[in-house]
Formats: structure tokens, C-alpha cells, sequence
């Protein structure tokens, strides 16, 4: 999703009462909220197709993936954001209503507009929480994958998978450790033309 240029004050009390009653989703960040739009067919596609990977894999087990309506608060007061993707494993987020408070996995498919914004301060706010193991960048335009990671002196390394940096195509495999996932890249872009679409007459 891609945040406007639309933005209203409100306290955190305020946004989470006045946003339930929209008709579109916005974000909360720094007392403001900010109105989210839609983004590419490609930018759908690759959320569907990670979506339902991450589906598959966590069938039956006590993890659950979100999408893009599932808010996420990395504290009682804000800020609130929709990532395009999530996983959590608390219980406590697998039976909330209005927002998931403990993701272990947040993805966010990149859109030119918004790139910046989900390498520094989006990011910048996701490591507060607590339960967050890693962050996942997904290029919409081209093949690539970064995966940040939470090691074992609490700092966050950057993994990447480019297939031309690896000289490998669809064979690359992206790791997804907090969620004891390995999938080929290319599931993740299946389906995916990056193809120039032909001028509309």
C-alpha cells in the first residue's frame, strides 16, 4: 500500500475510533494519519504469491499470515502501520480483531513512491517491536529480494538475494528463518511480467 499526500491530526485515541469508521485504511505516524492508496498489479501479484507460500508452509502450525488490512501497532499509542504482509505467532495476535501488536515477520513490497519511506523510517519504527525477527524488502519493478535480520548480538544484517549478483536466476532460494521457510525466488515472482505494458490508445 502507498501512503498520500492526505493527512489528518489526531490523537492515537482519536485515529484508531475515526479510523474504523473510513472507508479507506490510513496510517498513523507522529500524531498524523495518513491516507493509504493502492499500488501496482505487480505490487498485488507478489504480495498474493507470498501470502499464499507463507499460507502453505504455516498450515497447521501456530503462526498466521496477514495482509494488507492487518494493522499493526508497534505500540499502544502508535505508530500504526498496514504491512503488506505479516506473520505472527503470539496467540494473542492469532485471536485479535482490530490490530497485531507481536509479528515475528513483516514484508513490505516496494513501490517507487514509497521506497524511501520502507528503508528508513517505516523500518526505523518496526524495530521497536520487540517480537520483530525480520524485514523483508520486496523490489515490485525487478527480481530482488533484501532480508533484514535480527542475529545473535541483537543487530540487524542485511541478506540479499539478486539472482544477477548471485549469477543465478529462478534456482536462487530466499530464506525466511524466523518462519523456518526456504522458497525459490522465482515462486515468489511467478506469474510476474516486468515487460513494458504497451501504451493505452
Amino acid at each position: 500500500m502507498i501512503a498520500s499526500s492526505e493527512h489528518i491530526h489526531l490523537s492515537p485515541e482519536a485515529y484508531l475510533e475515526w479510523e474504523a469508521q473510513q472507508p479507506i485504511k490510513y496510517e498513523y505516524l507522529h500524531g498524523e494519519a495518513y491516507a493509504m492508496t493502492g499500488g501496482t498489479l505487480a505490487h498485488n501479484d507478489i504480495a498474493v504469491n507470498l501470502t499464499t507460500l507463507l499460507k502453505a508452509h504455516l498450515r497447521g502450525g501456530r503462526c498466521k499470515v496477514r495482509m494488507a488490512d492487518a494493522k499493526v501497532g508497534v505500540t499502544a499509542k502508535g505508530p500504526f502501520f498496514y504491512p503488506d504482509i505479516l506473520v505472527t505467532c503470539n496467540d494473542a495476535d492469532r485471536t485479535a480483531k482490530t490490530l497485531v501488536q507481536h509479528p515475528c515477520l513483516i514484508i513490505e513490497v516496494l513501490s517507487p513512491g514509497t521506497e524511501g519511506y520502507d528503508r528508513g523510517e517505516k523500518f526505523r519504527q518496526y524495530r521497536q517491536l520487540d517480537s520483530l525477527q525480520e524485514y523483508v524488502l520486496v523490489d515490485a519493478e525487478s527480481m530482488g529480494v533484501e532480508v533484514y535480520r535480527l542475529n545473535a548480538a541483537q543487530k540487524w544484517e542485511l541478506t540479499p538475494y539478486f539472482p544477477e549478483a548471485n549469477g543465478q536466476t529462478e534456482f536462487l532460494m530466499v530464506d525466511f528463518l524466523s518462519v523456518d521457510l526456504q522458497c525459490a525466488i522465482a515462486a515468489i515472482y511467478e506469474d510476474i511480467d516486468f515487460s513494458e505494458e504497451p501504451a493505452q490508445s
